[in-house]
Protein backbone atom coordinates (compact mmCIF):
# COMPACT_ATOMS: atom_id res chain seq x y z
CA UNK A 1 0.00 0.00 0.00
CA UNK A 2 1.27 3.52 -0.96
CA UNK A 3 2.00 6.09 1.21
CA UNK A 4 0.31 9.67 0.82
CA UNK A 5 2.02 12.63 1.75
CA UNK A 6 0.64 16.61 1.80
CA UNK A 7 2.96 19.22 1.25
CA UNK A 8 0.78 22.20 3.30
CA UNK A 9 1.94 25.74 4.21
CA UNK A 10 -0.47 28.71 4.58
CA UNK A 11 1.79 30.93 3.80
CA UNK A 12 2.63 31.48 0.47
CA UNK A 13 6.04 31.48 -1.72
CA UNK A 14 7.68 29.41 0.79
CA UNK A 15 8.17 26.34 -2.13
CA UNK A 16 5.29 24.09 -1.68
CA UNK A 17 4.29 23.50 -5.55
CA UNK A 18 8.17 23.73 -6.44
CA UNK A 19 8.58 20.99 -4.03
CA UNK A 20 5.87 18.65 -4.87
CA UNK A 21 6.66 18.76 -8.33
CA UNK A 22 9.89 17.83 -8.03
CA UNK A 23 9.88 15.65 -4.92
CA UNK A 24 7.33 13.47 -6.74
CA UNK A 25 9.93 13.26 -10.11
CA UNK A 26 12.60 12.75 -7.98
CA UNK A 27 10.29 9.39 -6.07
CA UNK A 28 9.53 8.48 -10.29
CA UNK A 29 13.10 8.64 -11.09
CA UNK A 30 13.89 6.23 -8.96
CA UNK A 31 11.45 3.79 -9.57
CA UNK A 32 8.52 4.16 -7.17
CA UNK A 33 5.23 4.96 -8.84
CA UNK A 34 3.85 8.19 -7.87
CA UNK A 35 0.74 10.37 -8.02
CA UNK A 36 0.98 14.12 -7.77
CA UNK A 37 -2.00 15.63 -6.97
CA UNK A 38 -2.69 19.10 -7.74
CA UNK A 39 -5.13 20.42 -5.61
CA UNK A 40 -4.62 24.28 -5.57
CA UNK A 41 -7.02 26.15 -7.80
CA UNK A 42 -4.12 27.75 -9.54
CA UNK A 43 -3.16 24.72 -11.04
CA UNK A 44 0.79 25.40 -11.05
CA UNK A 45 1.56 21.53 -10.27
CA UNK A 46 -0.04 21.10 -13.45
CA UNK A 47 1.31 23.41 -14.87
CA UNK A 48 4.80 22.59 -14.02
CA UNK A 49 5.02 19.31 -15.27
CA UNK A 50 3.26 19.72 -19.12
CA UNK A 51 -0.41 20.61 -19.08
CA UNK A 52 -1.97 23.83 -19.87
CA UNK A 53 -5.15 24.13 -17.29
CA UNK A 54 -7.16 25.48 -19.46
CA UNK A 55 -7.02 22.12 -21.60
CA UNK A 56 -7.95 20.05 -18.37
CA UNK A 57 -11.66 19.38 -18.60
CA UNK A 58 -11.87 17.34 -15.85
CA UNK A 59 -10.03 16.99 -12.58
CA UNK A 60 -10.15 17.01 -8.64
CA UNK A 61 -12.95 19.30 -8.30
CA UNK A 62 -14.84 16.52 -10.65
CA UNK A 63 -14.05 13.37 -7.67
CA UNK A 64 -14.42 15.27 -4.71
CA UNK A 65 -17.88 17.06 -5.68
CA UNK A 66 -18.97 14.81 -8.88
CA UNK A 67 -18.01 11.56 -7.71
CA UNK A 68 -16.39 10.72 -11.14
CA UNK A 69 -13.54 7.83 -10.61
CA UNK A 70 -10.58 9.49 -10.74
CA UNK A 71 -9.18 6.83 -13.46
CA UNK A 72 -10.88 8.88 -15.42
CA UNK A 73 -8.94 12.12 -14.76
CA UNK A 74 -5.45 10.99 -13.93
CA UNK A 75 -3.07 11.93 -16.68
CA UNK A 76 0.38 9.76 -17.68
CA UNK A 77 3.42 12.34 -17.46
CA UNK A 78 6.22 12.64 -19.81
CA UNK A 79 8.04 11.53 -16.85
CA UNK A 80 8.25 7.35 -16.23
CA UNK A 81 6.03 6.13 -13.33
CA UNK A 82 5.28 10.00 -12.67
CA UNK A 83 1.10 10.47 -12.57
CA UNK A 84 -1.16 13.81 -12.77
CA UNK A 85 -4.16 14.05 -11.16
CA UNK A 86 -4.36 17.65 -12.17
CA UNK A 87 -6.84 20.54 -11.13
CA UNK A 88 -7.90 23.75 -12.40
CA UNK A 89 -9.96 26.94 -11.71
CA UNK A 90 -13.58 25.05 -10.67
CA UNK A 91 -11.68 24.05 -7.54
CA UNK A 92 -12.17 27.16 -6.39
CA UNK A 93 -16.28 25.92 -6.00
CA UNK A 94 -15.14 23.25 -4.55
CA UNK A 95 -14.70 24.75 -1.03
CA UNK A 96 -18.50 25.92 -0.81
CA UNK A 97 -20.07 23.20 -2.49
CA UNK A 98 -18.41 20.68 0.13
CA UNK A 99 -19.69 22.69 2.66
CA UNK A 100 -23.13 21.23 2.18
CA UNK A 101 -21.79 17.58 1.88
CA UNK A 102 -22.00 15.09 4.63
CA UNK A 103 -18.15 13.73 6.25
CA UNK A 104 -16.86 16.89 4.13
CA UNK A 105 -13.67 16.66 5.64
CA UNK A 106 -13.50 13.25 4.26
CA UNK A 107 -14.00 13.26 0.49
CA UNK A 108 -10.84 13.36 -0.74
CA UNK A 109 -9.71 10.78 1.78
CA UNK A 110 -12.51 8.58 -0.43
CA UNK A 111 -11.17 9.51 -3.77
CA UNK A 112 -7.68 8.03 -2.48
CA UNK A 113 -9.06 5.24 -0.66
CA UNK A 114 -8.37 2.52 -4.00
CA UNK A 115 -5.47 4.62 -5.49
CA UNK A 116 -2.98 3.55 -2.62
CA UNK A 117 -3.13 0.28 -3.91
CA UNK A 118 -2.00 1.72 -6.89
CA UNK A 119 0.69 3.74 -6.24
CA UNK A 120 3.77 3.95 -4.08
CA UNK A 121 3.35 7.48 -3.33
CA UNK A 122 0.99 10.00 -3.48
CA UNK A 123 2.08 13.44 -3.29
CA UNK A 124 -0.71 16.42 -2.81
CA UNK A 125 0.28 19.97 -3.67
CA UNK A 126 -1.82 22.02 -1.07
CA UNK A 127 -2.90 25.63 -1.57
CA UNK A 128 -1.88 27.86 0.67
CA UNK A 129 -4.48 28.37 3.03
CA UNK A 130 -5.79 26.43 5.45
CA UNK A 131 -9.55 26.05 3.65
CA UNK A 132 -11.88 22.38 3.61
CA UNK A 133 -9.34 21.23 0.21
CA UNK A 134 -6.56 21.57 2.51
CA UNK A 135 -8.22 19.86 5.39
CA UNK A 136 -9.29 17.38 3.02
CA UNK A 137 -5.92 16.33 1.81
CA UNK A 138 -4.60 16.27 5.75
CA UNK A 139 -7.36 14.19 6.71
CA UNK A 140 -6.13 11.50 3.59
CA UNK A 141 -2.64 11.93 4.12
CA UNK A 142 -0.76 9.98 6.43
CA UNK A 143 2.14 12.32 6.94
CA UNK A 144 2.44 16.18 6.20
CA UNK A 145 5.70 17.84 5.01
CA UNK A 146 5.80 21.81 5.38
CA UNK A 147 8.05 23.92 3.61
CA UNK A 148 9.31 26.81 5.28
CA UNK A 149 11.21 29.63 3.90
CA UNK A 150 14.39 30.37 5.05
CA UNK A 151 14.12 34.09 5.66
CA UNK A 152 13.06 36.70 8.61
CA UNK A 153 9.30 35.86 8.97
CA UNK A 154 9.82 31.49 8.04
CA UNK A 155 8.37 30.73 11.63
CA UNK A 156 5.04 33.05 11.10
CA UNK A 157 2.39 31.04 10.65
CA UNK A 158 4.13 28.06 11.71
CA UNK A 159 2.30 27.83 15.02
CA UNK A 160 -1.18 27.88 13.43
CA UNK A 161 -0.62 25.32 11.16
CA UNK A 162 0.95 22.81 13.26
CA UNK A 163 -2.09 23.70 15.49
CA UNK A 164 -4.56 22.80 12.96
CA UNK A 165 -2.43 19.45 12.52
CA UNK A 166 -3.26 18.95 16.20
CA UNK A 167 -6.93 19.27 15.82
CA UNK A 168 -6.76 17.52 12.83
CA UNK A 169 -4.62 14.08 14.73
CA UNK A 170 -7.48 14.79 17.56
CA UNK A 171 -10.62 14.59 15.65
CA UNK A 172 -10.28 13.41 12.12
CA UNK A 173 -7.18 11.99 11.20
CA UNK A 174 -5.22 10.17 14.21
CA UNK A 175 -2.51 8.36 12.12
CA UNK A 176 -1.16 12.03 10.45
CA UNK A 177 2.27 12.53 11.10
CA UNK A 178 4.47 15.08 10.24
CA UNK A 179 7.36 13.72 7.87
CA UNK A 180 9.33 16.70 8.60
CA UNK A 181 10.21 20.99 7.54
CA UNK A 182 11.84 21.23 5.00
CA UNK A 183 13.77 24.19 4.79
CA UNK A 184 13.89 26.14 1.52
CA UNK A 185 15.08 28.79 -0.39
CA UNK A 186 18.32 28.58 1.15
CA UNK A 187 21.29 30.65 0.42
CA UNK A 188 24.55 29.92 2.93
CA UNK A 189 26.45 33.50 1.85
CA UNK A 190 23.80 35.07 3.69
CA UNK A 191 23.77 35.50 7.69
CA UNK A 192 19.67 35.20 8.05
CA UNK A 193 19.47 32.62 6.20
CA UNK A 194 21.92 30.22 8.27
CA UNK A 195 20.30 31.87 11.37
CA UNK A 196 16.66 30.46 10.34
CA UNK A 197 18.32 27.33 9.39
CA UNK A 198 19.24 27.22 13.44
CA UNK A 199 16.37 28.25 15.01
CA UNK A 200 14.38 26.16 13.32
CA UNK A 201 16.63 23.09 14.06
CA UNK A 202 17.05 24.19 17.88
CA UNK A 203 13.23 24.54 18.13
CA UNK A 204 11.69 21.37 16.16
CA UNK A 205 14.74 19.21 16.01
CA UNK A 206 14.26 16.17 14.97
CA UNK A 207 11.16 17.13 12.76
CA UNK A 208 13.40 18.79 10.58
CA UNK A 209 14.97 17.39 7.12
CA UNK A 210 18.38 17.27 7.46
CA UNK A 211 17.91 18.34 3.35
CA UNK A 212 18.18 21.81 2.69
CA UNK A 213 16.71 22.97 -0.21
CA UNK A 214 19.61 25.67 -1.75
CA UNK A 215 18.07 28.74 -3.70
CA UNK A 216 18.80 27.63 -7.30
CA UNK A 217 18.27 29.42 -10.76
CA UNK A 218 17.30 26.33 -12.54
CA UNK A 219 14.23 25.26 -10.12
CA UNK A 220 12.93 28.54 -11.47
CA UNK A 221 13.42 28.05 -14.54
CA UNK A 222 12.12 24.58 -15.13
CA UNK A 223 8.63 25.23 -14.27
CA UNK A 224 8.30 27.95 -17.61
CA UNK A 225 9.59 24.52 -19.88
CA UNK A 226 7.22 22.68 -17.82
CA UNK A 227 9.22 19.75 -16.27
CA UNK A 228 10.64 19.20 -13.02
CA UNK A 229 14.25 20.45 -12.60
CA UNK A 230 15.96 16.94 -13.03
CA UNK A 231 14.83 17.09 -16.55
CA UNK A 232 15.80 20.79 -17.02
CA UNK A 233 19.37 20.39 -15.67
CA UNK A 234 19.92 17.25 -14.17
CA UNK A 235 23.11 18.37 -12.36
CA UNK A 236 21.75 21.32 -10.48
CA UNK A 237 21.75 22.04 -7.21
CA UNK A 238 17.84 21.80 -7.55
CA UNK A 239 17.97 18.13 -9.24
CA UNK A 240 20.41 17.46 -6.31
CA UNK A 241 18.76 18.47 -2.86
CA UNK A 242 14.91 17.14 -4.15
CA UNK A 243 16.86 13.89 -5.06
CA UNK A 244 18.52 13.48 -1.66
CA UNK A 245 14.92 14.39 0.06
CA UNK A 246 13.46 11.45 -2.02
CA UNK A 247 16.16 9.82 -0.67
CA UNK A 248 16.04 10.76 3.23
CA UNK A 249 12.16 10.50 3.10
CA UNK A 250 12.62 6.31 1.42
CA UNK A 251 15.31 5.73 4.26
CA UNK A 252 13.26 7.07 7.00
CA UNK A 253 10.00 4.82 5.97
CA UNK A 254 12.56 2.12 5.50
CA UNK A 255 12.03 1.20 1.88
CA UNK A 256 14.71 2.62 0.18
CA UNK A 257 15.52 -0.75 -1.87
CA UNK A 258 19.32 -1.33 -2.72
CA UNK A 259 18.71 -1.55 -6.43
CA UNK A 260 17.22 1.85 -6.60
CA UNK A 261 20.24 3.23 -4.49
CA UNK A 262 22.06 2.27 -7.73
CA UNK A 263 20.05 4.12 -9.79
CA UNK A 264 19.81 7.28 -7.92
CA UNK A 265 23.85 7.20 -7.49
CA UNK A 266 24.09 7.16 -11.72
Amino acid sequence: MGKIIAIANQKGGVGKTTSAINLAASLAVLEYKTLLVDADPQANASSGIGFDPKNIKLGLYECLVQDLDPQNVILETETPNLYLMPSNIDLVGAEIELLEMPNRERMMEAVFRNLKNEYDFIIIDCSPSLGLITTNALVAADSIIIPVQCEYFALEGLGKLLNTIKIIQNHLNKSLEIEGILLTMYDGRLRLCNQVVEDVKTHFQDIVFDCIIQRNTKLGEAPSFGVPVLFHDAESRGSVNYLNLAKEILEKNGIFKSNKTEIAAQ
